[in-house]
């Protein structure tokens, strides 16, 4: 579900009309950038005869790219929608982004779908991104199926990245389709014999889809050279791919068309339904358990918005799941959060509002229907506070459901309006941003000052920001990112702080010593006192802890404050008409500018716990380009089961801006990492002379 910038949704006339359940497929394509996920796509929509003509990505002609820089880029950059009916059916395709940055886009694509397709070029073949692609199936237990694209390409090679399918996705996966010389596809299931790879290939395949078969009998008649009807295999490819263990593989060419007949033939014949799919847990909003939710319309009502678009007409526009129930046209629901069950998400989110239009998408084209039963997906126009990742229920009864996993956004990218009437209009826009992708984190930093756009990675910073200028109308700026630099005392001194005026009438007149001392990391300012004597009377004691942590919070070289010092006051002296309490804080501030002056000063720099995630085969290039950023390792631990590593160290921050660019390219593309602020370290002297004058 896309829109336009500056063009509203169509809405159009000719929605599939709903379907029960056992009618409905909901099918995500997933894959890397480049495979051709979006021309197939084209070709299946096409082919259930809902596009007069195949639209092309290089051309920004199609039906589910429509985004400006969707169609600058010339790839998908978040989920699009498009509901289409054949045999009988309501097919729902999802089209996900490829490039890792997107991840977000695909687990909410995921959370909609039952099944997926993933698609590998038959040029390109299988990568680690397309690995890592199928284990984010596997990891939610999706069944899924491999499309080969591409076909008819120069350099294509079917047979090779058949193998390496076989070979890199796991057990389970078998060819549904062999390609001949002719360039003709044949399916496995029909019995020609004569080519022995061909038959050794069909017998894998059969004893793959009968091990799966909820007939007992069927293996026995198998081995006992029964034969076995090509209806009674594609009744339990439907149960093989179902379960999730067995994946078939199939090839198509979509400019010609080459096998997209025969894919949406088996979406309908031989994949799963709603009803074949676990609902995900609810709880009730005080987060007990709320029991078991089938995939039934007459049930209670579970939805969830997986996707949320701005539209500059039809304003805010909902993608929803319905996992039980019926959602209904100006009816009453109550939108909640997770973080009522399920730990924080949108805590603020306990409303009910009523239901508007619902619209049946064809990407950017709504088709008004009048309701959406269980296992189907639509559109709502107008929720005004619902986000992406929020529960539609009962109000009678509300309900929240189990949140999918989000990315941890660790790009930080600096914006800054460029203008006065760019700034009016900034934080409404990064409000609306944050709306639409629940991976972006917004953040204004107490220690900088500077307002920070948190994104996965620089394909992702790129988008936003072309939303940000594009769609919004915003200019921004995006000076370097800065690291908030701290100062402490070198050693302990004591000094004299004389705050002494006088210009007729009454003066200003406070003396104060103190004693100061570095102190415990992450302490920051102590003050005590141990006046003897009332030299500083009790009344102003507090005014000179105030002008002493003032001076801390100004810093005492420009912008770094003050941090993890004790001071003590010890002595002082007051007069009886001309102190005040203005005067004994001057003091205090002096005092503490004399201390740093004294004493020296030695700055500190901010440290990040990280945990570093990559395929073990990339822990060697990770811990070298650690090791170039001052890191100190302080442990790994093996995944063997997922064959990933964890590298746990501690780094600068000022080392870690630029590290989701560098991870991704020692990883190539397969690491992740997540960080947590520690405190604060001495800095080198390099780091030191390479600082800005304050």
């Amino acid at each position: 579900m896309a829109t336009h910038s500056g063009s509203s949704n169509r809405t159009g006339a000719g929605a599939p009309a709903p379907r029960p359940p056992e009618q409905v497929r909901n099918v995500a394509l997933v894959g890397r950038a480049g495979a051709g996920k979006t021309t197939l796509a084209e070709a299946l929509l096409a082919a259930a005869g809902a596009l007069p003509r195949v639209g092309r990505v290089e051309e920004g002609t199609t039906c589910l790219d429509t985004e400006e820089v969707e169609v600058r880029l010339q790839h998908s950059v978040s989920l699009a929608a498009a509901t289409v009916e054949h045999a009988g059916h309501r097919v729902t395709l999802l089209d996900t982004p490829g490039a890792p940055d997107f991840v977000g886009e695909l687990r909410a694509a995921l959370r909609a779908a039952d099944a997926a397709l993933v698609v590998v070029s038959a040029v390109a073949g299988v990568d680690a991104g397309t690995v890592q692609l199928w284990d984010e199936c596997a990891a939610v237990a999706l069944p899924r199926a491999v499309v080969v694209t591409q076909v008819d390409r120069p350099r294509a090679d079917v047979p090779a990245v058949v193998r390496s399918c076989r070979e890199l996705l796991g057990a389970g996966v078998h060819p549904l389709h062999v390609l001949g010389d002719d360039g003709a596809l044949t399916s496995l299931l029909e019995p020609l014999p004569g080519n022995p790879e061909r038959d050794r290939l069909r017998a894998e395949l059969i004893e793959g889809v009968i091990a799966e078969s909820e007939d007992e009998t069927l293996m026995d008649r198998y081995l006992a050279g029964e034969p076995i009807g090509v209806a009674d295999l594609v009744a339990d490819l439907e149960t093989a791919v179902a379960r999730g263990d067995f994946h078939p593989v199939l090839c198509t060419a979509a400019p010609t068309g080459l096998g997209v007949a025969e894919l949406l033939d088996l979406l309908v014949s031989a994949f799963p339904s709603p009803l074949e799919r676990p609902c995900p847990a609810v709880a009730r909003l005080d987060g007990r358990p709320a029991g078991h939710v089938g995939c039934d319309p007459a049930g209670p009502l579970v939805a969830e918005v997986v996707k949320t678009t701005t539209d500059p007409y039809l304003g805010r526009i909902s993608l929803v799941r319905v996992f039980s129930g019926t959602l209904r046209p100006d009816v009453p629901v109550h939108v909640g959060s997770h973080g009522s069950g399920w730990g924080e998400q949108h805590p603020d989110h306990d409303a009910d509002e009523r239901v508007g239009a619902l619209a049946s998408v064809l990407g950017s084209v709504l088709r008004p229907v009048a309701e959406c039963p269980a296992g189907d997906l639509c559109a709502v126009a107008r929720l005004s506070s619902a986000e992406t990742g929020d529960t539609l229920s009962d109000p009678e009864h509300p309900l929240v459901v189990r949140p999918w996993p989000l990315p941890d956004p660790q790009l930080p990218v600096a914006v800054e309006a460029a203008s006065r009437s760019d700034e009016d209009r900034l934080a409404g826009a990064l409000t609306r941003l944050a709306v639409e992708d629940p991976a972006v984190r917004v953040e204004r930093r107490p220690d900088t000052g500077q307002l920070l756009l948190w994104c996965v990675g620089d394909a992702h910073a790129e988008v936003l920001l072309d939303r940000l200028r594009g769609r919004y109308g915003v200019a921004v700026q995006t000076p370097p990112v800065q690291v908030p630099m701290v100062e402490t005392l070198a050693g302990p001194a004591t000094v004299t702080g004389r705050h002494v005026k006088q210009s007729g009438g009454h003066g200003q007149y406070a003396v104060v010593v103190l004693e100061g001392r570095p102190g415990a990391a992450g302490s920051g300012v102590t003050f005590s006192q141990r006046v003897v004597g009332g030299a500083v009377p009790t009344q102003f004691q507090a005014s000179v802890e105030k002008g002493v942590r003032a001076q801390a919070a100004r810093g005492i070289s420009g912008n770094r404050p003050l941090v993890d010092v004790e001071v003590v006051l010890v002595d002082g002296k007051a007069h009886s008409v001309d102190s005040s309490d203005a005067a004994f804080a001057a003091a205090g501030a002096l005092a503490l500018r004399e201390l740093a002056a004294a004493a020296g000063t030695q700055v500190l720099e901010p440290w990040c716990a990280v945990e570093v995630t990559v395929p073990a085969e990339h822990v060697g290039p990770v811990l070298g380009d650690l090791a170039g950023r001052r890191a100190r390792v302080t442990g790994s631990v093996a995944e063997p089961t997922r064959e990933e590593t964890t590298v746990h160290a501690e780094v600068p921050e000022r080392e870690l801006i630029e590290y989701p660019r560098a991870l991704r390219s020692v990883s190539h593309g397969t690491g992740r990492f997540t960080r947590r602020r520690l405190g604060h370290e001495p800095a080198p002297a390099a780091v030191v002379a390479d600082l800005q004058p304050a």
